[in-house]
């Protein structure tokens, strides 16, 4: 029987955890999967994604600053809010099993204060859903619309969307014939026209219900981050060096569109290549050696010039906001400036291992300008025997590489290929 009081407590504390401790959100700060746990994600993913807005509906009615040890009390607030403003839950439910939440992490004294906030809130909803807000970071905002004056609103709104579920369908599977059985589930989807391992569903699923999921018949995978495939084009014998790999995605992809070719799949997190081992296991892939390394450093390195790279860069993920909200709340202006750095180091490292006449892809899921086309043209001006290669897909647009920003289909995404050139004789 589902218990919407509990998950309301799940939700609350993983709230708390990402939007007063900064942790980052993910599945640990839910139970296994259930009804519960499932409410709980959508209060909390809900909750975050507009958090920035609902700070600004609360702020004002509070009569004073919460202190330190009492913040939680104001994110059960956020968390009522969101139920009464951007849900259909019951008015009598969002306010009142909120307040009960209250007495239920033992500070009963709060009970009155939530329940008139609640209604408060409840009362000007229209007002509220009517007066414009991006419910973005102030820096971020402004990052946006000095960037892209044109596609801000789309940006602001896809970023607040939930994202859409796409699969990766193995190569060996008819894409249409894996289409039909999905159908046969119950499970609508839709192809794509650049990448034909892609298809998109209607609605997002338990993926214990894809066919033969277990066995490898797909892997959950946006159809933007698909395109590395694409790009590095793996071919029988070559060495293909994928970095900063984890959790996988694009390792497993290259190595079933080329079970011939040698693909060296490194990362920093130790932790995280235990989900690499996993998806290549899943996904059957003889072809991968994990590494455990630093991109920006060389000790991993056994001298072996690859044929080509795929810097699967780290970013702020300011692509992918819809996916992760609480990128919203833990990143900083500070951030974007140390990953531009780290970045600059990886290429400048990396390229030094690329044979001449190889090929670098260089990929982030960020929208950002300096980690995308800034850090690539300082990249080319540095580096003499570095050319841009043209990116012939149609998708996403740029003076250098490509940038896609988010939308119904793709998530926010940048691509550069960059080719070296053969010495001279």
């Amino acid at each position: 029987m589902l218990n919407n009081n509990n998950s309301r407590v799940i939700a609350h504390n993983a709230i708390c955890l990402v939007a007063l401790e900064k942790y980052t959100l993910s599945e640990s700060l839910f139970p296994s999967e259930t009804s519960e746990s499932s409410f709980a994600k959508s209060l909390t993913y809900g909750s975050l994604r507009f958090y920035h807005h609902l700070n600004d509906v609360i702020t004002p009615r509070l009569k004073k600053t919460l202190d330190k040890k009492n913040l939680d009390i104001h994110i059960l607030i956020i968390m009522g809010a969101y139920q009464l403003i951007y849900t259909d839950v019951s008015t009598h439910a969002a306010i009142n099993e909120t307040v009960e939440v209250a007495e239920k992490i033992k500070k009963q004294w709060a009970k009155g204060l939530i329940n008139a906030i609640l209604r408060g809130i409840d009362r000007d909803r229209d007002d509220i859903l009517n007066t414009p807000h991006y419910s973005h970071p102030s820096w971020l905002v402004k990052k946006i619309m000095k960037e892209y004056p044109d596609n801000k609103d789309k940006i602001f709104t896809e970023n607040n969307k939930q994202a859409p579920m796409s699969l990766r369908v193995h190569p060996s599977i008819n894409i249409k014939s894996y289409q039909d059985k999905l159908l046969e589930g119950g499970i609508e989807s839709k192809t794509s026209k650049i990448a034909p391992q892609s298809l998109t569903l209607n609605k997002a699923v338990n993926v214990e219900k894809l066919p033969d999921f277990r066995d490898g018949s797909c892997y959950v995978q946006d159809t933007s981050a698909q395109l590395a495939g694409q790009l590095i084009a793996p071919k029988n014998g070559e060495l293909i060096l994928d970095a900063c790999c984890a959790p996988g995605g694009k390792t497993t992809h290259l190595a079933e569109l080329c079970p011939n070719s040698e693909i060296l799949a490194l990362d920093a997190d130790e932790k995280r290549l235990i989900k690499v081992n996993d998806n290549i296991k899943r996904l059957k892939n003889k072809n991968v050696k994990v590494i455990l390394g630093d991109a920006t450093k060389g000790d991993w390195w056994n001298q072996r010039l690859f044929d080509k790279i795929l810097v699967d860069a780290p970013c702020t993920g300011t692509g992918v906001i819809r996916r992760h909200p609480d990128i919203k709340l833990i990143r900083k202006p500070r951030d974007l400036s140390h990953i531009v750095e780290v970045q600059a180091s990886i290429l400048k490292n990396l390229w030094l291992m690329l044979k001449p006449g190889g090929i670098l892809v260089y990929a982030t899921c960020s929208i950002l300008k300096d980690e995308n086309e800034n850090q690539i043209s300082k990249f080319i001006n540095l580096n003499m025997d570095s050319s841009i290669e043209e990116i012939r897909v149609p998708w996403g647009k740029g003076p250098i590489g490509k940038q896609q920003l988010p939308n119904d289909i793709f998530d926010g995404f940048y691509y550069a290929q960059l080719r070296k050139k053969s010495k001279s004789k």
